[in-house]
């Protein structure tokens, strides 16, 4: 058991030097931008305060936030830590935890916020198939311009024993394994991981962790758009402001969604999705091929920067082999 279930993912926060330049940025990629104790805010229309935060500095990634169901489980989790519970001073006040992980990640788990209301703007029309003409006698009339992302879905971090993250995330959150990745037969490299919110839905994945070398990153966030028109109007409208597309446009295997990744102006991926899978908790984890990673259902497979995919996938389990022969954790994706 773990300590608590969380619900979601809060927020991701990064620094950066200029401010002004990352707003531009993000609000090309569709965010609604704001400023506040010298921090610049991103937002969208699922009604949260915001999903996306800098603060100025030094461009890095800072920190990850997750949703606990209540401020009595984030208490619980203060004590089981040996930590306190802060008042947050940040937009929707409420409730916020300060935790390490493994890696030495910034961890803010967060409860108590002031949401606003929900918004769902429709973009694009029903689709005429062959087996059905629902749009009648009206045309589809696209707006250009940014997309419209409704919230943060997901992010993915690079670790340094997966195994001990793995159960790290578990042990405090409740994460359940969706998929989890081998570098080759029988040597894990990472996994997908979804949040247990028992028989209610909750996407394909909230946070992945990938064991590779390089130190510590932020693989990419993940904000998730009303419509397959909305993800490519988005896109048309990044490429007129000369913005630097990362991997685009395509349908991954893992969770199935359309994407079209960005890079910010200051080397962050930021994804677009629409169209993700979701599952309840009884939904058994599977083992997948690290092809996978790098392959899509259509589009390009992942940039990997004119490396062969055989070498890239030899060196990764060469790395994890290594890594493995000084692991104590456990194995097994339900581990």
């Amino acid at each position: 058991m773990s300590v608590i279930t969380v619900r979601d993912i809060a927020h991701v926060r990064y620094a950066a030097p200029d401010l002004s330049v990352m707003r531009s940025f993000l609000e090309d990629f569709g965010m609604q931008c704001f400023e506040a104790s010298g921090r610049l805010y991103g937002k969208g229309t699922d009604g949260r305060p915001f999903f996306h935060v800098t603060e100025p500095g030094k461009a890095e990634f800072l920190a990850v936030g997750f949703i606990a169901k209540s401020v009595e489980d984030l208490e619980a989790l203060a004590m089981h830590e040996g930590v306190a519970v802060e008042d947050s001073a940040e937009p929707g006040g409420g409730k916020i935890l300060r935790l390490r992980d493994p890696d030495g990640y910034r961890i803010e788990v967060v409860a108590g916020q002031a949401n606003g209301e929900q918004s769902f703007p429709l973009i694009g029309e029903v689709f005429n198939t062959p087996a059905a003409k629902p749009r009648l006698n009206r045309e589809v009339r696209l707006t250009p311009g940014p997309s419209h992302p409704h919230r943060i879905g997901h992010t993915g971090l690079a670790v340094s024993d997966y195994r001990a993250s793995e159960k790290w995330y578990k042990d405090r959150f409740g994460f359940l394994t969706t998929n989890e990745i081998e570098a080759a037969k029988d040597v894990p490299l990472g996994a997908f991981l979804r949040c247990n919110l028992g028989d209610q839905p909750t996407d394909h994945h909230t946070l992945a962790l990938l064991q590779l070398p390089g130190g510590r990153r932020n693989l990419h966030a993940a904000f998730e758009v009303p419509s397959v028109d909305d993800l490519l109007l988005g896109h048309d409208y990044l490429k007129s402001k000369k913005r630097k597309s990362f991997w685009s446009l395509g349908r991954h295997v893992l969770g199935s969604q359309y994407f079209d990744y960005w890079k910010d102006p200051f080397g962050n991926e930021l994804e677009h999705w629409t169209d993700g899978d979701v599952y309840t908790a009884e939904r058994p984890p599977t083992v997948e091929s690290i092809d996978t990673l790098f392959k899509a259902q259509w589009g390009p497979p992942i940039p990997i920067g004119g490396i062969p995919v055989g070498l890239v996938k030899r060196l990764l389990s060469l790395f994890v082999r290594s890594k493995r022969r000084f692991s104590t954790q456990p194995e097994g994706p339900n581990a």
